[in-house]
């Protein structure tokens, strides 16, 4: 994106530096500064729709996830607090009763009736010898004599102390859970006290979750087997379609696509000491179904934002353009009338130069003149005094006449009127620079200003000084290399003058050079320059009152220091 904006905006810079005569040339600017505009002004609006739909987005998800979060979380303390009774209260009857009282039927009878009065689910109760085999058992099958050593159950609780299986049908042919515990007494006896759940209850509190229509709930073991029936995905002991998204045991929600392609919420969390994993499932077009109902108003006020806001940047750019014709219209004007002004201002320096030397010999001749004639005069039989006389008379005529001539051309010299008024040289600066800030822009030049806020006005010539400012700021661009750097100061210099500074990095001058750079008709310029800029400059800074300094560098830059009064200056 920068970059387009970039390569639009030299474009533009490189429009605006064709001649402005050129017919086609505004329409072309109006349709590259309507493209630019537009992209703009478009750019951020698109950006706000997507950050709006994005955070849309989050925001329901935030609020379908929380509710669905903290129902998995409830249900899976539901679950945790059934098993952990059961499974105390096996352990409890494990180390209550000794191994013989256990090992009597009838006890272990009593004992069974009295735990499940007190505990739903429990569906037998059998003890188990330390070799695996079951000694007595109370419940609705015989299982008396069965050996278990080989089971890998078994051989958890032997190492564990607690087991719970998985879920599975047996030959019992239903779902159920087998809790079992190892009881070891302090001679060293052990036996294992081995229980089994009915599923039922698990139905009971996945019921209770109250999920919505659509919605599921179900257990499910680290190898992707249902412990519970799911509405979705099939009976007890079938295999999950998908990978179960990553578990841990707090309650986590996670969008994931089902081999169908609809996307669902999935909220996992595992059971403590166990091998199960709650999974709540939410689908997602009923979640999302209020945001797709508002998206054609959305689209609707987008579009109409959009129209709305071509036509209002075609109508701005319209009237910029129309004021930029106008204003370089003036511009090439004024440009004229400066280059006419420098012109002007050239012939009368060097007018006033050619008056000046004309003058010093003419006094010269008038007082040698005026000599001979007191001589003359001095000795009355002087020779033909009279041829001699009429000679110096005309010798002075001839003195008179070209100081004449002389006057006229120093009267050519001045005769642009110097027109005082206050000014405010920041203002002033600002004004110049934007003659400059163009091609600036064009070569990439940084335009620094370091303009004092409380800087006193000063009584100069708007003109005069403004030549100065272009001048030496012509001269810095002039200087420095694409990507340069240009800084503008003014300051308090003291009680009587204030300063600015025009400062460059550019190539610099040797010392002979700026020793020089102030004379008529000196110029580094070759072919391009005529020597009169900073001569005329030079020129006006003292007529105004003011002292112009230079200090430059050769390949490090230049810095010109004006210094003007804070007061008027006679004559």
């Amino acid at each position: 994106m920068k970059n387009i904006l970039s390569s639009t905006l030299n474009t533009i810079k490189a429009d605006m530096d064709t001649d402005i005569s050129s017919p086609g040339r505004y329409r072309l600017l109006r349709r590259k500064i309507v493209s630019l505009m537009a992209l703009v002004t478009l750019l951020p609006l698109l950006s706000l729709a997507g950050i709006n739909y994005y955070e849309h987005q989050n925001t329901m998800t935030a609020e379908i996830q929380a509710p669905l979060r903290a129902l998995v979380g409830k249900a899976k303390h539901s679950f945790e607090l059934f098993l952990a009774e059961r499974i105390s209260a096996v352990s409890f009857i494990a180390s209550a009763y000794s191994f013989n009282e256990l090992s009597d039927d009838a006890n272990l009878q009593r004992i069974f009736q009295v735990m499940r009065r007190e505990f739903t689910g429990f569906v037998d109760l059998g003890l188990i010898d330390p070799t695996g085999r079951q000694i007595t058992y109370s419940g609705p099958y015989d299982l008396v004599g069965r050996n278990y050593s080989e089971q890998a159950w078994f051989q958890q609780v032997q190492f564990k102390g607690t087991y719970v299986s998985d879920v599975f049908l047996g030959f019992r042919k239903f779902p159920h859970v087998v809790i079992a515990v190892r009881h070891t007494t302090e001679s060293g006896q052990s036996w294992v006290l081995r229980a089994t759940l009915d599923t039922m209850h698990f139905d009971r509190i996945l019921a209770a979750m109250g999920l919505g229509p659509g919605s599921d709930a179900f257990l499910v073991n680290h190898h992707g087997v249902l412990q519970t029936e799911s509405r979705r995905y099939g009976r007890v002991l079938d295999k999950l379609p998908f990978e179960l998204p990553p578990t841990n045991f707090e309650s986590n929600v996670q969008s994931v696509r089902e081999p169908d392609g609809q996307n669902v919420f999935i909220a996992t969390a595992f059971v403590a000491d166990t091998d199960f994993a709650l999974v709540a499932v939410k689908p997602k077009p009923t979640a999302f179904s209020t945001w797709y109902t508002v998206r054609i108003d959305l689209l609707f006020i987008f579009v109409s934002g959009v129209v709305i806001i071509f036509l209002a940047v075609y109508r701005v750019t319209s009237l910029l353009i129309t004021r930029l014709q106008e204003s370089d219209e003036q511009r090439l004007g004024a440009i004229h009338q400066m280059e006419h002004s420098q012109k002007l201002s050239s012939i009368g320096r060097l007018a006033a130069g050619v008056a000046h030397e004309i003058n010093n010999p003419l006094a010269i001749i008038n007082e040698k003149a005026g000599l001979m004639r007191d001589i003359m005069g001095l000795r009355p039989d002087f020779p033909e005094k009279e041829k001699f006389a009429r000679q110096i008379e005309a010798i002075l005529r001839s003195v008179d006449r070209c100081r004449g001539i002389t006057h006229r051309m120093l009267g050519f010299a001045k005769r642009m009127d110097v027109k005082i008024e206050v000014l405010d040289l920041n203002a002033v600066l600002v004004e110049t620079l934007g003659f400059l800030e163009r091609e600036a822009e064009y070569r990439n030049v940084e335009l620094v200003r370091e303009l004092a806020p409380d800087l006193p006005n000063v009584p100069s010539d708007h003109g005069q000084i403004q030549q100065v400012f272009l001048n030496i700021m012509n001269n810095a661009l002039a200087a420095v290399p694409d990507g340069g750097r240009i800084v503008l100061r003014t300051w308090d210099e003291s009680e009587n003058f204030v300063a600015i500074s025009i400062q460059d990095n550019g190539c610099g001058m040797s010392d002979e050079t700026a020793k020089n750079m102030f004379e008529p008709f000196f110029t580094t310029k070759k072919e391009k320059g005529t020597g009169l800029g900073m001569s005329i400059t030079y020129g006006i800074v003292k007529r105004l009152g003011g002292e112009i300094k230079v200090m430059s560098k050769l390949n490090e830059g230049t810095t010109m220091t004006i210094l003007l009064p804070k007061h008027s200056v006679e004559g």
